[in-house]
């Protein structure tokens, strides 16, 4: 009798070289796509026809957008930091595709779950140690498997797949390509080589020649912090994040080139595109800076810092993270306003902000008019810089 098990499954080379692996093996395969909003419905198509292709015993969609909004781009954009100044954690639906296997796993009645990371990534440690904080099951990973005796493990996927009369799209055999509502990364081929990009790593971001001629405005509308509307309409997070994506990518904002230091400790090189939330760190990071106590707007960064790291390095379901949020989430009790985002192409900028908690003094406006005299400014720079002109004083030759 086979075994049933469930395999977090996208259609691609990966996930698709488990199938025949796990079934040679005994193994009655059940997979899950998570739909966390990376696909249009001809690649959901073909996902859910590349599962029925490859034999599998069940397999089932789930829409993962509202849940990847409220579980991961909430308090990110409430954080309002990359990984290493830069990344923007487009990983981080992994946690979500966990949720969904495993809820698969309880309607199966089985403890056996399998994904398609390697052993040379950080996604095998965010996966594992989801699975091992939501319960106790057992954990099969094919790739980190085959890698034992073999090197060239995507090469070896490939002839194992078209052996078994599979076929393998030439995209997946360039790059390794991920997409869902936070963006895209592209890795392999000359990305991995420390060369430059070439023709084919094309994205969602349109390359210069093709942005449009004339400039994009849009209004983003936040309530304690959570972007609620666009042009004033109210929508889902989940809708408003792909909205921004469609209309950002066409002028190729959120586009980098990104060298990082992986939890595994090598260096990684990847492309990542990620125009709507680009767009929206902007808006709320501009918001935010106008509504913040200074000591808020000083303070809050070291937070948002260890709060990246934890869900980069695995660590999403760690109580620090819990606490950290609440911190997050308390700091964003006065963001409500809205904030017009512009781009020519490239980089976007917050034009506008409109707010009732902006921190304006009513009777001053920096360097251009003050409601204190000469004599309290003199007084106040004498005080504020005083152990360091008694250091120059005390020292000087």
């Amino acid at each position: 009798m086979s075994k049933d098990i469930v395999l977090a499954f996208s259609g691609g080379l990966d996930t698709s070289f488990c199938v025949p692996y796990l079934q040679e093996r005994g193994w009655a395969v059940h997979t899950v796509f998570a739909d966390t909003g990376g696909v249009d419905a001809e690649e959901r198509a073909f996902i859910e026809q590349r599962a029925a292709e490859l034999g599998v015993a069940s397999h089932v969609t789930i829409d993962g957008g509202p849940a990847i909004w409220a579980g991961f781009v909430k308090p990110f954009v409430w954080a309002g930091e990359g990984y290493q100044g830069q990344y923007p954690l487009l990983v981080s639906d992994r946690y979500l595709i966990v949720e969904a296997a495993l809820k698969r796993c309880a309607e199966l009645g089985t403890r056996a779950i399998a994904h398609g990371c390697t052993g040379m990534g950080n996604d095998q440690v965010r996966f594992d140690l989801a699975v091992k904080a939501l319960g106790d099951y057992e954990i099969v990973a094919p790739i980190r498997e085959i890698q034992k005796e073999h090197t060239a493990v995507r090469a070896y996927e490939q002839a194992y797949l078209e052996e078994r009369g599979f076929g393998v799209r030439a995209k997946q055999k360039a790059y390794t390509i991920n997409e869902n509502l936070l963006g895209l990364t592209m890795s392999g081929g000359e990305i991995d080589r420390w060369q430059a990009p070439g023709e084919g790593a094309v994205g969602w971001c349109k390359p210069r020649a093709e942005w449009p001629a004339q400039p994009l405005r849009v209004r983003v509308g936040f309530e304690r912090g959570e972007a609620v509307t666009l042009d004033g309409g109210k929508v889902a997070g989940h809708e408003l994040l792909a909205k921004l994506n469609g209309l950002f990518a066409q002028y190729g904002v959120g586009r980098g080139l990104y060298t990082g230091d992986t939890t595994i400790g090598l260096k990684g090189r990847i492309i990542y595109e990620a125009p709507g939330l680009a767009a929206l760190l902007v808006a709320h990071r501009a918001l935010e800076e106008a509504v913040l106590s200074k000591q808020q707007n000083r303070f809050k960064p070291e937070v948002a810092r260890k709060w990246v790291e934890l869900v980069y390095e695995g660590f999403f379901h760690d109580p620090l993270k819990t606490d950290l949020e609440a911190f997050l989430a308390s700091s964003q009790s006065t963001v409500n306003g809205e904030v017009v985002l512009e781009t020519h192409g490239g980089i976007v900028n917050a034009v506008a902000v409109e707010s009732p908690h902006i921190l304006n003094a009513s009777g001053a406006t920096y360097a251009q008019a003050a409601d204190w005299g000469v004599a309290e400014a003199e007084g106040f720079i004498k005080l504020f810089g005083m152990s360091s002109t008694l250091w120059a004083e005390v020292n000087r030759n």
